[in-house]
């Protein structure tokens, strides 16, 4: 069996680069859409679930800047509301678990948000009714 021998009493040095994560930048990118303003968001991990919700946001009218590898500028000030209730729309944000955490930002800028039931990766139960009371708690009803 293969194993790591780790030895202390060495300094270290050097340089660390840290990656973006996943599920916190979901998060940041949904969050964008809060705000007609640009925003700029750095260290953005180049992987399925975010490219995806980059298209997605793009689909809703989000103008989206790649300033570099892992940089981007969103712009979120003409949103195709009329988007959200097609069914392309509901596909794709069924192909995105994260695709939840839209919701909230649509319903505290537009007062109206739809979703699908989220799919993604199969790798076991994920709860959502915690969303779903978070925002019954603050005042929306499905």
């Amino acid at each position: 069996m293969a194993c790591f021998i780790i030895e202390g009493g060495h300094k270290l040095s050097g340089e660390i680069y840290p990656q973006g994560a996943k599920n916190e930048a979901l998060q940041i990118l949904c969050a964008t859409l809060l705000t007609k303003d640009r925003i700029v968001v750095k260290n953005v991990p180049d992987i399925l679930d975010i490219n995806n919700l980059i298209g997605l946001l793009r689909d809703l009218g989000v103008k989206i800047e790649k300033l570099s590898e892992s940089d981007y500028a969103f712009t979120a000030d003409d949103i195709d509301l009329d988007f959200v209730n097609s069914p392309e729309f509901l596909k794709r944000n069924a192909a995105l678990r994260g695709s939840i955490m839209l919701v909230g930002p649509m319903l505290a800028r537009f007062g109206y948000a739809l979703t699908s039931k989220p799919g993604g990766d199969k790798i076991g139960r994920r709860r959502l009714d915690t969303h779903f009371v978070g925002i019954q708690k603050l005042g929306a009803s499905f």
